[in-house]
């Protein structure tokens, strides 16, 4: 094999290789989407049920005991898998801007076509500007990991509290505390976004 059909193999290869990150992107953004929208609804059909038992109170607490139990586990699950998503997201991200990045050098360095992808920047934080992300910590608050963070911190921090008021500690301690525990959950799940997401320093 010459050097002219290396080259055009090389080049078939990639942008067969480009196609499929940009599928595989799709694939996780779906799959993100996806796992958020079921446990969303299975807290939804939770707090429905709630509503039926909330006058009785002889089946809320044992409904409360069983429904927010298996709320955090499934919030803890989904939250640990779009963590993973944002990750391979965010790398297949990057494999695709160096694949434009090669395009750029060998078929467009004359031209603006793909300059984005060969700045002093990083490969990362112009693969994010790519998208129309300023790369910063901040950003991992918007993402769907996050949101399901929050809400499993809201179930844990109203666990928490009932478990204080069933202790005896009334209403004056239990409520702090369940917020305490709330803003500590939700601390500790963002900080392991930031370690695990981080694929680059920011």
């Amino acid at each position: 094999m010459d050097d002219s059909e290396r080259e055009q193999a090389l080049l078939s290869a990639l942008t067969t290789e480009h196609y499929a990150l940009e599928s595989a992107r799709a694939g996780t953004i779906a799959e993100a989407t996806g796992r958020a929208t079921i446990f969303l609804s299975v807290l939804s059909a939770a707090l429905i049920g709630l509503g039926f038992v909330a006058t009785n109170e002889t089946l809320l607490r044992p409904y409360l005991g069983a429904v927010l139990p298996t709320l955090i586990v499934v919030g803890s699950l989904t939250f640990l898998r779009l963590v993973e998503t944002t990750v391979e997201n965010a790398l297949d991200l990057r494999r695709i801007q160096r694949i434009r990045a090669y395009y750029h050098h060998r078929f467009a360095s004359e031209h603006e076509f793909f300059s984005d992808a060969v700045t002093d920047e990083g490969t990362m934080r112009s693969a994010w500007k790519l998208v129309g992300i300023k790369r910063g910590w901040w950003e991992f608050l918007l993402t769907t990991a996050a949101l399901v963070g929050a809400v499993n911190a809201v179930l844990l921090g109203l666990g928490v509290a009932l478990l204080a008021g069933l202790g005896g500690l009334g209403h004056v301690l239990a409520i702090p505390a369940g917020v305490v525990a709330a803003l500590v959950a939700f601390a500790a799940q963002f900080v392991y976004i930031l370690r695990t997401a981080a694929v680059e320093p920011l």
